[in-house]
């Protein structure tokens, strides 16, 4: 691991398991090299946004019901459509 400031202002630490991730944006799953948003992002430019952390154990999801009904909660109390 190599700790470095990609010109932000935190201190951050590569973590090689995080190499090969993929980025859920805008429907779809791309490589995180590839993961882009628009400048012009309500999320970007306002600071708005939803997001649940998910666990993986044994390769199933951990309490998936309770993490997605958080996750639309949230997303409705910004007024936000993520779909179903």
């Amino acid at each position: 691991m190599q700790e470095h400031k990609a010109g932000g202002a935190h201190a951050s630490i590569d973590d090689e398991r995080n190499q090969n991730i993929l980025i859920y944006i805008n429907g779809e799953l791309v490589p995180r090299d590839q993961a882009k948003v628009s400048v012009y992002d309500s999320g970007f430019m306002l600071g708005d946004g939803v997001w649940e952390g998910l666990r993986l154990h044994k390769g199933k999801f951990s309490f998936i019901d309770d993490h997605l009904d958080r996750l639309f909660a949230g997303a409705k109390a910004l007024d936000m459509d993520i779909g179903k």
